[in-house]
């Protein structure tokens, strides 16, 4: 049964767009039955443009990734949902377990530390979603 993994930022433009790709080039690499997606709470039109230039300059498809507003659907049906500087607690289900990466600077800040974090945070995810997978084979 493929895993959701939910990413949320305030913007839904930068933070969550960053996770959400390297997330799913990770997963598809390590042949994980994963997808992801990315929302925030006050969503802004359109992807931060440095955002979306250093991934297409690092070979991702950005084609369908638009800022939107995360429903209280979408938490419950997540297999997993990790904060990046997001508050959804009047939102979220007593019961989801929300994880937080909170060390991530500001992209608009410092982008190349940003990416860093946001990419050794995934990596680390993956890894614990791959031992998870084989634990359950």
């Amino acid at each position: 049964m493929t895993q959701t993994i939910l990413f949320l930022c305030p913007h839904s433009a930068a933070k969550s767009v960053l996770a959400a790709a390297y997330f799913q080039r990770l997963a598809d690499q390590h042949q994980l039955d994963a997808r992801t997606t990315f929302a925030g709470t006050e969503p802004d039109t359109v992807i931060s443009p440095a955002v979306a230039e250093l991934l297409q300059s690092e070979g991702l498809d950005m084609t369908g990734y638009t800022p939107r507003c995360v429903t209280p659907a979408e938490l419950a049906q997540a297999g997993r949902v990790i904060s990046l500087g997001c508050d959804v607690s009047h939102l979220a289900p007593s019961e989801l377990k929300l994880e937080y990466w909170d060390d991530v600077p500001p992209p608009s800040q410092n982008l190349a530390v940003a990416r860093t974090i946001i990419l050794i945070r995934v990596e680390q995810l993956v890894a614990e979603l791959k031992r998870e997978a084989s634990e359950n084979c």
